[in-house]
């Protein structure tokens, strides 16, 4: 939000940008809670939406019970209460959030900054899909924790992708 302040003549003189966050505190605010980032930079519209949606698949999916017994250690009980099918629409909709509130305070120079948010949520999907049946030097680290594991490679690959295609983008 901008506010711009005029003289007594007319002419703008002082342009303030009340709401500007940086990109941490975007993408921080952002994996608070999704949709948290557009209310603060005015985006209401958007915002409520991700809001509501970050409510509507949490509740379906039972997500918060799933993340209680997996940091309880329970994550056999995890898997039982969660519903993967719900769960599912999660690590998009959680990626595209924090893409969008990086992308609404990054510089207008940057390119491609949606490759990293892109493939976390397809590795953060693909550890979802595969956390039943994985152990990790035999523990099983269950629908909550495996993902999540997910994400470094899938910000690394979204990163090294994006370094190579940013060498060739302007050619």
């Amino acid at each position: 939000m901008q506010l711009i302040i005029n003289n007594n003549k007319g002419m703008n003189h002082e342009v303030v940008n009340k709401n500007k966050l940086t990109k941490l505190e975007a993408v921080m605010w952002s994996i608070a809670l999704p949709g948290f980032t557009q209310l603060l930079t005015g985006n209401l519209v958007k915002g409520v939406l991700f809001v509501a949606l970050e409510f509507i698949v949490n509740v379906f999916s039972n997500f918060n019970k799933g993340i209680m017994y997996s940091f309880l250690g329970e994550t056999e009980m995890a898997l039982q209460v969660l519903d993967i099918q719900w769960l599912m629409f999660y690590p998009c909709l959680y990626m595209f959030a924090m893409w969008d509130a990086y992308r609404s305070v990054m510089p207008e120079g940057e390119k491609l900054t949606f490759l990293p948010f892109v493939f976390s949520a397809y590795f953060v999907t693909v550890g979802l899909m595969f956390s039943p049946k994985v152990k990790l030097f035999g523990i099983f680290p269950g629908p909550v924790f495996l993902p999540m594991l997910f994400v470094i490679p899938g910000f690394l690959s979204g990163f090294l992708i994006r370094k190579v295609l940013l060498k060739y983008y302007d050619k």
